[in-house]
């Protein structure tokens, strides 16, 4: 099996253009292709992680990884799944966020003696001249055809800016840009960015030839990464700064049952006869795939040691109510009334309930625990002492807790 038909059995790809031309590319190790990354945070999560597992798998078969960080189209902000427009970033936010996104891609991708590139598409799109872009680019395109675009349909009644509209000619010059200077034959994207990669294709073939845009492949990968990546509380980081490597490893270990055998299959690089065997796993047996995919993940984000601790970690916490390895809050004298810290206090304060009437309702419908104890009655209180050395692990239904100590 030759790496495309992998990716294709992995359930990676969604569109192609050129199918054929892409599999011999891609399994004869000759693809130059790029993902491109806004950097809209200073971290990377992980709605990003297929495309970085999909980078590391195909550069692993010979091929050379384009990584485009978008500091230029950052100025402008895609309108893609948006119903509104993206805030306005300064320069030097979008330049702080580039630094640390090359940082991490380093743990997935091999940029030494030339194997991949990391570039920054401010480094062309800034110095552009505005008349030259649309006279030798905006020829280029059809205001008629990018209104059926699916990522401007969507937010036409509601408005879209002059300065939205642009980006597709924006990610589509990226690669006129990388076809030429680095002869990148190949991009990678989602679902939302298809009809912006098919405008990169065609600028090619309009500026430089049919024959130079016969090499022009787009592929484009399954829409699954753009479901990942948040949670009720929000984005699920790859910067343990951000998110603990804890936090990380129980985000897989509660994704739902329909989806784990498709994570382990998207995102691991477990062989795939032995990913296939766990087809017929079901009630428990899917628990232990969840556990299986939440190392493999924690491993490859963390390394080997935080998987480790995080996985003994879980089993502590769900064994005997306790975790050395999991999110704390401290309190301080302060938070005392009379000497005592009552359970709704204490839940609103690590911010398991967004307010005492809600934890109030919670412990009395059973859902708080302290230590592996149901904690039923709303004026429980503790005294300092209770919270010294390790404090307690307090629960709220079966995936928030959090350690508290004084």
């Amino acid at each position: 099996m030759g790496i495309y038909e992998e990716l294709q059995a992995r359930g990676l790809i969604a569109q192609v253009t050129d199918e054929e031309r892409i599999r011999d590319l891609v399994n004869n190790g000759k693809a130059v292709f790029y993902i491109g990354f806004d950097p809209t945070a200073d971290s990377l999560h992980v709605g990003h992680f297929m495309a970085l597992c999909l980078m590391k798998r195909l550069q692993e078969a010979g091929n050379k990884p384009i990584a485009l960080i978008g500091g230029g189209t950052a100025m402008i902000g895609d309108p893609s799944g948006r119903t509104d427009m993206r805030q306005m970033m300064t320069k030097e936010t979008i330049d702080h966020n580039v630094e640390c996104f090359k940082k991490q891609m380093s743990r997935f991708i091999d940029f030494s003696d030339g194997k991949a590139l990391l570039v920054n598409n401010a480094d062309w799109l800034l110095d552009l001249n505005y008349v030259d872009v649309l006279r030798e680019v905006g020829s280029c395109f059809s205001v008629n055809n990018m209104l059926r675009a699916e990522c401007y349909k969507q937010r036409m009644e509601k408005g879209l800016s002059f300065l939205e509209f642009n980006y597709m000619i924006m990610q589509s010059y990226d690669f006129y840009a990388l076809y030429k200077k680095y002869g990148c034959n190949m991009q990678f994207g989602g679902n939302d960015q298809w009809s912006n990669m098919l405008g990169g294709t065609e600028l090619i073939r309009r500026k430089l030839g049919e024959d130079a845009g016969a090499m022009t492949i787009t592929l484009l990968l399954n829409s699954e990464g753009k479901k990942m990546g948040k949670t009720q509380s929000g984005a699920v980081w790859l910067d343990p700064e951000k998110t603990s490597p804890f936090d990380f490893y129980q985000y897989w270990r509660n994704v739902a049952d329909a989806d784990v055998l498709k994570c382990i299959r998207m995102l691991t690089f477990l062989p795939l006869e032995e990913i296939n065997k766990m087809d017929t796993w079901e009630g428990a047996q899917l628990n232990t795939a969840k556990e299986i995919l939440a190392y493999e993940l924690t491993k490859l984000v963390h390394g080997e040691e935080e998987a480790e601790k995080a996985k003994e970690s879980a089993k502590a916490l769900f064994s005997q109510g306790a975790a050395a390895d999991m999110p704390a809050v401290e309190v301080t004298e302060e938070d005392f009334r009379d000497g005592k810290i009552d359970i709704l206090a204490l839940l609103v304060k690590a911010g398991l309930t967004q307010s005492r009437a809600e934890a109030r309702r919670n412990v009395q419908q059973g859902g708080v625990s302290v230590d592996g104890e149901v904690v039923k009655d709303p004026f429980t209180s503790y005294v300092a002492e209770d919270l010294h050395g390790e404090g307690i692990v307090l629960r709220r239904g079966k995936k928030k807790y959090c350690r508290i100590v004084m």
